[in-house]
Protein backbone atom coordinates (compact mmCIF):
# COMPACT_ATOMS: atom_id res chain seq x y z
CA UNK A 1 0.00 0.00 0.00
CA UNK A 2 1.51 3.20 -1.07
CA UNK A 3 -1.08 5.67 1.11
CA UNK A 4 1.25 5.28 4.05
CA UNK A 5 4.47 6.40 2.94
CA UNK A 6 3.64 8.90 1.01
CA UNK A 7 1.61 10.48 3.58
CA UNK A 8 4.72 9.82 5.83
CA UNK A 9 6.63 11.81 3.72
CA UNK A 10 4.74 14.39 3.26
CA UNK A 11 4.36 14.70 7.03
CA UNK A 12 7.41 14.26 7.77
CA UNK A 13 8.63 16.95 5.73
CA UNK A 14 6.38 18.93 6.29
CA UNK A 15 7.31 19.42 10.26
CA UNK A 16 10.83 18.50 10.05
CA UNK A 17 11.80 22.19 10.55
CA UNK A 18 15.31 23.42 11.08
CA UNK A 19 15.40 25.75 13.59
CA UNK A 20 12.21 26.08 15.11
CA UNK A 21 11.79 21.95 15.29
CA UNK A 22 11.94 19.79 17.97
CA UNK A 23 15.04 17.42 17.07
CA UNK A 24 13.30 14.59 18.89
CA UNK A 25 10.56 14.84 16.77
CA UNK A 26 12.35 13.16 13.81
CA UNK A 27 12.36 9.63 15.13
CA UNK A 28 8.87 9.96 16.25
CA UNK A 29 6.26 7.63 15.17
CA UNK A 30 3.51 9.86 13.21
CA UNK A 31 -0.37 9.48 13.72
CA UNK A 32 -2.87 10.47 11.88
CA UNK A 33 -6.43 10.73 12.63
CA UNK A 34 -9.71 11.51 10.86
CA UNK A 35 -13.00 10.61 10.05
CA UNK A 36 -12.34 9.92 6.13
CA UNK A 37 -8.84 8.66 4.32
CA UNK A 38 -9.18 8.58 0.42
CA UNK A 39 -6.28 7.75 -1.85
CA UNK A 40 -5.73 8.04 -5.72
CA UNK A 41 -2.11 6.23 -6.71
CA UNK A 42 -2.46 7.27 -10.49
CA UNK A 43 -2.76 11.20 -8.78
CA UNK A 44 -0.68 10.71 -6.09
CA UNK A 45 -2.81 12.00 -3.72
CA UNK A 46 -3.80 11.47 -0.07
CA UNK A 47 -7.04 12.76 1.61
CA UNK A 48 -8.16 12.47 4.90
CA UNK A 49 -11.29 14.38 5.99
CA UNK A 50 -13.23 15.28 9.08
CA UNK A 51 -11.75 16.24 12.12
CA UNK A 52 -8.02 15.47 10.78
CA UNK A 53 -5.34 15.05 13.60
CA UNK A 54 -1.68 14.61 12.92
CA UNK A 55 0.48 14.43 16.10
CA UNK A 56 4.12 13.51 15.98
CA UNK A 57 6.41 14.02 18.60
CA UNK A 58 5.72 17.43 19.71
CA UNK A 59 4.36 18.29 16.53
CA UNK A 60 0.34 19.22 16.36
CA UNK A 61 -1.52 19.38 12.86
CA UNK A 62 -5.61 20.34 13.15
CA UNK A 63 -7.86 20.62 10.48
CA UNK A 64 -11.25 19.45 8.86
CA UNK A 65 -8.90 18.68 5.69
CA UNK A 66 -5.60 17.36 4.91
CA UNK A 67 -4.58 16.88 1.21
CA UNK A 68 -1.39 15.42 0.70
CA UNK A 69 0.22 15.19 -3.03
CA UNK A 70 3.83 14.39 -4.61
CA UNK A 71 5.18 15.43 -8.02
CA UNK A 72 6.89 13.17 -9.98
CA UNK A 73 10.52 14.59 -8.45
CA UNK A 74 9.60 12.61 -4.90
CA UNK A 75 8.74 16.08 -3.61
CA UNK A 76 5.55 16.22 -0.85
CA UNK A 77 2.74 19.59 -1.02
CA UNK A 78 0.70 19.43 1.66
CA UNK A 79 -3.01 21.76 1.99
CA UNK A 80 -4.62 22.00 5.51
CA UNK A 81 -8.02 23.19 5.50
CA UNK A 82 -9.68 24.48 8.70
CA UNK A 83 -13.33 24.99 9.17
CA UNK A 84 -16.27 27.20 9.91
CA UNK A 85 -15.92 27.04 13.53
CA UNK A 86 -12.33 26.07 13.79
CA UNK A 87 -8.83 27.32 11.46
CA UNK A 88 -6.44 25.04 10.25
CA UNK A 89 -3.84 24.71 13.46
CA UNK A 90 -0.13 23.87 13.86
CA UNK A 91 2.34 23.88 16.78
CA UNK A 92 5.67 22.86 17.81
CA UNK A 93 8.20 22.82 20.34
CA UNK A 94 11.47 24.64 19.35
CA UNK A 95 14.74 22.57 20.31
CA UNK A 96 16.39 23.20 23.30
CA UNK A 97 14.09 25.51 24.82
CA UNK A 98 10.97 25.71 26.75
CA UNK A 99 9.15 27.62 23.32
CA UNK A 100 6.70 26.52 21.39
CA UNK A 101 5.58 27.79 17.96
CA UNK A 102 2.06 27.83 16.65
CA UNK A 103 0.17 28.98 13.95
CA UNK A 104 -3.14 28.99 12.57
CA UNK A 105 -4.97 30.17 9.47
CA UNK A 106 -8.10 29.57 7.48
CA UNK A 107 -5.69 26.84 4.95
CA UNK A 108 -2.06 25.93 5.23
CA UNK A 109 0.33 25.09 2.84
CA UNK A 110 3.43 23.33 3.37
CA UNK A 111 6.00 23.14 0.39
CA UNK A 112 8.95 20.27 0.71
CA UNK A 113 10.76 21.68 -2.35
CA UNK A 114 11.02 24.95 -0.91
CA UNK A 115 10.50 23.87 2.48
CA UNK A 116 8.30 26.54 3.10
CA UNK A 117 5.06 26.99 5.28
CA UNK A 118 2.18 29.34 4.03
CA UNK A 119 -0.74 30.56 6.32
CA UNK A 120 -3.54 32.05 4.13
CA UNK A 121 -6.26 34.09 5.18
CA UNK A 122 -6.63 35.12 8.76
CA UNK A 123 -3.28 34.05 9.70
CA UNK A 124 -1.86 34.22 13.24
CA UNK A 125 1.66 33.41 14.22
CA UNK A 126 2.21 32.96 18.28
CA UNK A 127 5.75 32.31 19.63
CA UNK A 128 4.95 30.63 23.86
CA UNK A 129 7.95 30.54 26.84
CA UNK A 130 6.56 27.82 28.57
CA UNK A 131 2.68 29.02 28.69
CA UNK A 132 3.13 32.66 28.11
CA UNK A 133 2.26 34.32 24.87
CA UNK A 134 5.86 35.91 24.18
CA UNK A 135 5.21 36.93 20.48
CA UNK A 136 2.41 37.62 18.27
CA UNK A 137 1.84 38.54 14.56
CA UNK A 138 -1.19 39.03 12.42
CA UNK A 139 -1.98 38.96 8.98
CA UNK A 140 -3.33 38.13 6.17
CA UNK A 141 -0.61 35.78 4.78
CA UNK A 142 2.19 34.62 6.62
CA UNK A 143 5.08 32.88 4.83
CA UNK A 144 7.62 31.13 7.31
CA UNK A 145 10.77 30.10 5.53
CA UNK A 146 12.31 27.11 7.21
CA UNK A 147 15.63 27.44 5.50
CA UNK A 148 16.47 30.72 6.63
CA UNK A 149 14.01 31.24 10.12
CA UNK A 150 12.86 34.07 8.65
CA UNK A 151 8.92 34.95 8.18
CA UNK A 152 7.18 37.35 5.85
CA UNK A 153 3.63 38.88 7.07
CA UNK A 154 1.14 40.94 4.51
CA UNK A 155 -2.10 42.93 5.77
CA UNK A 156 -3.15 42.14 2.39
CA UNK A 157 -4.28 38.71 0.44
CA UNK A 158 -2.69 38.94 -3.47
CA UNK A 159 -5.11 40.33 -5.59
CA UNK A 160 -7.62 41.76 -2.55
CA UNK A 161 -9.22 44.99 -3.24
CA UNK A 162 -9.20 46.14 0.19
CA UNK A 163 -5.95 46.90 2.20
CA UNK A 164 -5.19 44.89 5.50
CA UNK A 165 -2.65 45.71 8.10
CA UNK A 166 -0.25 43.57 10.02
CA UNK A 167 -0.38 43.53 13.45
CA UNK A 168 2.63 42.42 15.84
CA UNK A 169 3.17 41.83 19.76
CA UNK A 170 6.93 41.56 20.77
CA UNK A 171 7.85 41.07 24.21
CA UNK A 172 11.52 41.31 25.20
CA UNK A 173 13.44 38.18 25.86
CA UNK A 174 13.91 37.67 29.67
CA UNK A 175 17.26 38.63 30.94
CA UNK A 176 20.08 36.41 30.94
CA UNK A 177 18.13 34.16 28.30
CA UNK A 178 18.57 33.16 24.67
CA UNK A 179 16.34 32.67 22.31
Amino acid sequence: MKIFPTALLLACAALSTQAWAEKADRSKPMNIESDVLRYDELQQTTVFTGKVVLTKGSILIRGAKLEVRQDPEGYQYGTVTGSAAEPAFFRQKRDSVDEFIEGQSDTLFYNSKTDTVRFEKNAVLRRYRGATLADEVTGALIVYENLTDKFNVDGSAPGATTKGRVRAMLTPKPEGKTP
